[in-house]
């Protein structure tokens, strides 16, 4: 088959007819599109594989319909868009059509003026044909048109989805933003709630913590209070009886000091009428803060360093001694247990056993109500001190340690370091110093508890005694009486 040209002239003849038995790929006619010179540029080309655009839409929204139910605002609008996307390249496909459909009207019009040009100038079988394949135009044009015709009517469909899909896309858009907007508000309220929560919880929880320490503080002092009360107040006749007894002791404490001195007088007239005379006596003020030192007072006294000495603790009622463990030196200190008694002291050497024994009872040191009062007032009793022994042995550092007196504990610092820290109990004991040397008066016995105990040595005697009370006070009220090694007979 040749190409067919409008320009006729003495090559009429070279036409050449076709064949009957030509086959032809398809049995519709052929899409070209004509450039310059009648040139043949391209074959449009048609996706015969997808499904028609009806079928697309109709099985789109029943996917739409069936999915309504189960999909969320964002996946509807999501949906939305890829619908409306999908119809817009479909709007596109269709102009693309509609371009094709009108280059087939004019190639089919072109063709059709050719072959009416070339049916006046041939005859007989020749003019037959021609006239068949004008016949075969025309039918083609009529099918391009009816073509046209459903191409415009999914033209329109289509542009009515793409509006119905705009419309379905801005209202899905606004309803997004719309739960958006809700979903945010929610959000904030619920971590506002979550937040006045939490701070209440924890608010809550510092209640309840300082509530318990309070509650257990309460309760703790509370149970002090009860102990002292029981120990110190009874029913009223037994209250009546001691305050009697306690009348009874001092005025027996007070015979017995005048007994004594009129002893010691005796004692010193019956030797003076025997021509006797001293060979110790004890030197020092007879009150708290001072030295009690044994001296000898004649040449022919053995020396003290190769005595042994005991010093002892009148009772109240003088009818008995009791020792003083660890005083076994020629200097003794006197600490608060002490007022109110009389001291002696035994020397033996060579079985020569001598008894002095203090002009009277050991006083209260004129300053030291008022330091006490001073302490009261305090709301924690620290004290700065140096380690003189340790376990028994000179410890070698002389550096300045913390001596805390609590309501329920006792405990001896330096710094962040603790050396010790024990509550009140019976193990524990807390007295002067009765190993000697010049800072006695100002030093104490610390027994934390078995196997490890100190010998602290304070500013001042006052700040000792000082001590020495409260700790006693506090462990009172713990229903513990600390006191020296044996002086459990002293209750």
């Amino acid at each position: 088959m040749t190409r067919v040209s409008p320009d006729f002239g003495d090559e009429v003849q070279a036409v050449w007819t076709v064949s009957a038995d030509v086959s032809f790929q398809t049995n519709q006619f052929p899409k070209y599109k004509l450039g310059p010179n009648n040139e043949i540029l391209e074959e449009i080309k048609e996706d015969s594989k997808g499904p028609p655009l009806k079928e697309v839409v109709v099985q789109e929204i029943s996917q739409l319909t069936e999915q309504h139910k189960r999909l969320s605002v964002r996946d509807l609008a999501s949906k939305f868009d890829k619908n409306l996307a999908a119809a817009a390249k479909m709007s596109e496909e269709a102009k693309l059509k509609e371009v094709a459909s009108l280059d087939g009207h004019v190639l089919l019009k072109k063709l059709r003026d050719a072959l009416e040009c070339l049916k006046g100038r041939l005859a007989g079988q020749n003019k037959e044909d021609v006239e068949k394949a004008i016949s075969m135009v025309e039918a083609l044009a009529v099918q391009l048109t009816q073509k046209e015709g459903e191409l415009i009517q999914e033209k329109f469909e289509v542009k009515k989805l793409v509006n119905f899909l705009k419309q379905a896309s801005e209202d899905a858009k606004k309803l997004v933003n719309q739960e958006k907007s809700f979903g945010c508000a929610e959000i904030e309220s619920a971590r506002a709630v979550v937040q006045r929560i939490g701070e209440a919880l924890e608010e809550q929880e510092r209640n309840q913590s300082s509530g318990k320490q309070q509650e257990l503080e309460e309760l703790i002092e509370e149970v002090q209070e009860a102990r002292r009360i029981r120990l110190m107040h009874q029913p009223r006749k037994v209250a009546d009886m001691e305050s009697e007894l306690r009348e009874l002791r001092l005025q027996i404490r007070q015979k017995c000091t005048v007994s004594i001195k009129l002893q010691n007088e005796l004692e010193m007239n019956m030797k003076s009428e025997d021509n006797s005379f001293h060979l110790y006596e004890i030197s020092g003020s007879e009150k708290l803060g001072s030295i009690l030192r044994i001296q000898s007072c004649s040449d022919e006294a053995v020396e003290l360093a190769k005595c042994s000495i005991q010093w002892y603790r009148l009772s109240s009622q003088c009818s008995r001694r009791e020792p003083i463990l660890g005083a076994n030196k020629c200097v003794y200190a006197p600490e608060p247990i002490d007022v109110g008694r009389v001291l002696q002291a035994d020397i033996a050497s060579n079985g020569l056993k001598v008894m002095l024994t203090t002009d009277g009872a050991i006083e209260q040191a004129s300053d030291l109500g008022a330091y006490v009062d001073t302490l009261s007032r305090k709301p924690s009793l620290d004290f700065n001190v140096v380690i003189s022994q340790m376990n028994g042995r000179n410890y070698s550092s002389h550096s300045v340690h913390l001596f805390h007196i609590g309501k329920t504990r006792i405990k001896l610092s330096r710094g962040w370091i603790t050396k010790a820290r024990d509550s009140y109990s019976k193990s524990m004991q807390l007295c002067g110093f009765r190993g000697g040397g010049n800072s006695a008066a100002k030093s104490l016995f610390w027994q934390a508890r078995k196997g490890q105990s100190f010998v602290l040595v304070f500013d001042s005697d006052r700040e000792r005694n000082g001590a020495l009370i409260y700790a006693r006070k506090y462990a009172l009220d713990c229903n513990v009486f600390l006191a020296g090694p044996d002086d459990d007979a002293l209750l």
